[in-house]
């Protein structure tokens, strides 16, 4: 892929971070993301387009209002910013690949998923479903257009197998899992069934790890006690997110150790173009 083509991608990650910010503040109270818009919360005054530049303007304004002075939360850059770099790091690891968009729709809605998660506590419905739906139109897109329509079916079956998983954990332990930990798991397996089945087990088991791993680090330090609750669609975002962008060589490795196992002889794995 040419520079300028992810630096293009680079700037859309940019926009689509200041909507994702958007949509973290209004769709958990059930507000359009469309109409009306954008204004201060305080003051009602509509942020004007020179103050509405990705980043940029957040700084030039010194993180407050140009009308009230009341402060802007340093979320609005972080998200423009993130969502800006991992367009540009899913750009350089994709490349032309027809499944770059559907990587890209997947990691903007994690993106706003966790946000709201890390907020509120909460994984709304309103933006797992239509993640779910452009991520699943993306990847039908890229079986047309190449042909690879077995992977679709495993991306089907892993989209159906993670929420199914997750389905018994919340049945068996309600306390341990919010349903929409479950619906977000339906999610994760349809964003990384594409690559295989085990990317989900990774980023799975790498969220699940990770949040336990944070979970244990605060009760030690005494911030936090065995009952306290803890975003794990944060979690199980930024597993999903490692995953695909740096999973491929720990699944390839796993595949050989495998085929190593099974065969008693070792196998040369060919990396593949997602």
């Amino acid at each position: 892929m040419s520079p300028t083509l992810v630096l293009i991608i680079g700037l859309l990650g940019l926009a689509v971070g200041s909507f994702l910010n958007v949509a973290v503040s209004r769709v958990p109270a059930g507000r359009s993301v469309l109409r009306p818009r954008s204004a201060c919360p305080r003051c009602a005054t509509p942020i004007a387009a020179r103050d509405n530049i990705p980043v940029v303007s957040w700084f030039l304004l010194g993180g407050r209002c140009r009308a009230c002075r009341v402060a802007i939360p340093a979320r609005y850059p972080l998200m423009e910013a993130l969502t800006g770099i991992l367009f540009v790091a899913l750009a350089l690891r994709f490349g032309r690949s027809e499944a770059l968009p559907a990587a890209l729709v997947f990691t903007a809605g994690l993106l706003a998923l966790a946000a709201c998660d890390a907020e509120r506590f909460l994984l709304p419905r309103r933006l797992i479903y239509p993640t779910l739906g452009l991520t699943a139109a993306c990847l039908l897109a890229a079986a047309a257009a190449t042909g690879q329509w077995h992977r679709l079916g495993v991306t089907a079956a892993c989209g159906v197998g993670g929420f199914a998983a997750f389905f018994a954990l919340h049945q068996v332990r309600p306390a341990w899992l919010g349903f929409g930990d479950v619906r977000l798991a339906g999610l994760l397996g349809t964003g990384l069934g594409w690559l295989g089945p085990w990317y989900l087990v990774l980023a799975l088991v790498g969220g699940s790890f990770a949040g336990l791993l944070v979970g244990i680090v605060l009760m030690a330090a005494g911030r936090a006690t065995r009952h306290t609750r803890l975003p794990f669609g944060v979690f199980l975002a930024a597993g999903a997110i490692a995953t695909l962008l740096v999973g491929a060589p720990v699944v390839h490795w796993y595949e050989s150790v495998s085929d190593l196992n099974a065969t008693g002889a070792p196998l040369t794995v060919v990396g593949h173009r997602p």
